[in-house]
């Protein structure tokens, strides 16, 4: 399969939060098995493929963000090339801003995006669905950044329907620069199984519509927040400033509130803002 001459593009990659996250049980396989609300959020890295020369490449404004074969654009990159026998030399160029190993799906988001701009540039080898599958093989959260639609997801993530119960909340995001180790919150989770079984019956998965007071609920949160005190503190001064609700993002570290108006938001950072810790972001739930 050929490549068109040398061009460039550049794509929007969004992050991420999960309105709720529910670990139901530990499969045979050692993954966990999942039900989470995934929401992307007006929060990107901007990403530049500039089809040239004969290898695949990355490189990163961030020194944190490896720039070989371990980066996930990179992997994407290449498995898209081998299950559709092509070979196309491509430099990929991430600007992050989106912060890193928090819990926000950068790097998913990254895979995703390379796979959907290969896919248009070699004439759509593979259908959405296909798309999805592939991504499916490099991480669990990169099939919901490919459907493009707030989701819930069962099984280990893989499994998604749409959820059109969403409000267009406002978020104001911390990050409180802590690095989280999501192996090591999975490995240190308690898991009550009566407990999720409850929980389960008053889901938002099960219709469509999203209570903020009800269901913003991750269980990962204990475990993250018995290490790190700054994702409670996180967490008690978006509410203190008047969040409808406050919540750790997938294994954390970075912590969300939501707000319904832009002046409530605006009020809410530059209160918290003068915090050097936290890095705050300001963004909206893309529904």
């Amino acid at each position: 399969m050929h490549q068109e001459p040398d061009q460039t593009i550049h794509i929007l990659s969004p992050a991420k939060i999960n309105l709720f996250l529910r670990v139901i049980g530990k499969r045979p396989d050692g993954y966990h098995e999942l039900e989470t609300l995934m929401c992307r959020i007006s929060l990107y890295d901007q990403i530049t493929m500039r089809f040239t020369g004969e290898r695949i490449s990355v490189q990163c404004n961030l020194p944190e963000v490896p720039e070989n074969e371990t980066n996930l654009a990179y992997k994407a990159a290449r498995l898209f090339m081998e299950e559709c026998n092509a070979s196309a030399g491509v430099v990929i160029s991430i600007d992050k801003k989106i912060p890193v190993g928090a819990g926000l799906g950068g790097g998913s988001s990254n895979a995703a995006a390379v796979l959907s701009v290969l896919n248009r540039h070699f004439k759509y080898p593979f259908s959405e669905k296909q798309l999805m599958i592939l991504g499916g093989r490099l991480g669990a959260d990169v099939p919901f950044f490919i459907f493009r639609k707030p989701a819930v997801a069962t099984g280990i993530g893989e499994k998604l329907r749409p959820f059109s119960g969403l409000f267009p909340y406002h978020v104001l995001l911390i990050d409180p620069q802590i690095h989280v180790s999501t192996a090591e919150v999975y490995n240190n989770l308690n898991l009550g199984l009566t407990k999720s079984e409850k929980k389960l019956k008053d889901s938002a998965a099960n219709k469509d519509e999203f209570d903020v007071a009800r269901h913003l609920k991750n269980d990962l949160e204990t475990v993250t927040e018995r290490w790190h005190s700054d994702i409670g503190a996180a967490k008690q001064a978006l509410l203190n400033q008047g969040a409808k609700g406050a919540l750790m993002s997938g294994s954390g570290s970075a912590v969300f509130g939501l707000f319904s108006g832009e002046k409530d938001l605006q009020r809410a950072h530059d209160h918290l803002s003068g915090n050097k810790r936290w890095r705050f972001f300001i963004a909206k739930l893309i529904v």
